[in-house]
């Protein structure tokens, strides 16, 4: 059993470590927008992890919005708290509703929210740090495949940045709006599913339990032979 978690450790820290490296090195200067569980669907709710590193050697970052198109119609988006950071969440009223993933009319959806770092927070100057922003957002729209999250860095020294530039070619731009893409439609939400590692614990706590199980069964197996033998050797003494 030791052997098997040993060999799951050392392919789970492999695969991740092989990811975490393409993931640098490809998009590590950008603003990108992140899935660490299961692929948002279509007309659910999904977690999101914005990644917004510094890229200013003179200046540190001290706001970020993340834009979210009112075709959209997202109805509702949490955050996690970041410290050091506060957080607002901006709706707008619409003239008229719009249809959500779930075909539901919205009039006031979520149109950005926005981290604003508090005084002597934010991220330093320099290209070492980067900050993650988590979001969940509902319903997502059905009718595309992928949506768009152009976000908004402001620095320190007044210097604005969009990343709002959609890619349209096999080139990428200079700052492309962060992106993620939406898994069709199973009829079920599954952003909230147990992740692999506490899956594994599982099946390895109830592989436990079993063993145990057995291993008392044996135990006392042997228990019982051991006083039965104890009691014919008595009972041959007596005669």
């Amino acid at each position: 059993m030791s052997n098997n978690r040993a060999l799951r450790a050392t392919v789970l820290a492999a695969t991740f470590g092989a990811a975490g490296l393409l993931g640098a090195g490809i998009a590590s200067a950008h603003v990108t927008a992140n899935i660490y569980g299961s692929e948002p669907q279509k007309g659910g709710s999904g977690a999101i992890v914005l990644r917004v590193p510094n890229e200013e050697e003179d200046a540190g970052t001290i706001k970020v919005e993340i834009d979210f198109k009112q075709e959209y119609a997202i109805s509702s988006v949490r955050y996690k708290p970041v410290p050091g950071w506060t957080a607002q969440v901006v709706k707008t009223q619409l003239p008229s509703p719009v249809k959500d993933g779930k075909n539901l009319d919205v009039t006031n959806p979520v149109t950005s929210i926005v981290f604003t770092a508090q005084p002597g927070s934010g991220l330093a100057k320099g290209t070492d740090q980067f900050q993650e922003f988590e979001v969940t957002a509902s319903n997502l729209p059905s009718n595309v495949d992928e949506i768009a999250l152009p976000a908004v860095q402001t620095y320190d020294n007044g210097q604005v940045v969009r990343w709002d530039q959609a890619q349209t070619g096999a080139e990428e731009p200079e700052h492309p709006a962060p992106t993620v893409h939406l898994a069709a439609s199973t009829g079920s939400d599954h952003d909230m599913s147990v992740s692999p590692a506490s899956d594994s614990a599982s099946t390895s706590t109830d592989n436990t339990a079993r063993w145990l199980g057995g291993a008392g069964l044996v135990v006392g197996a042997l228990g019982l032979g051991v006083g039965g033998g104890a009691v014919l050797r008595g009972r041959r003494a007596a005669k």
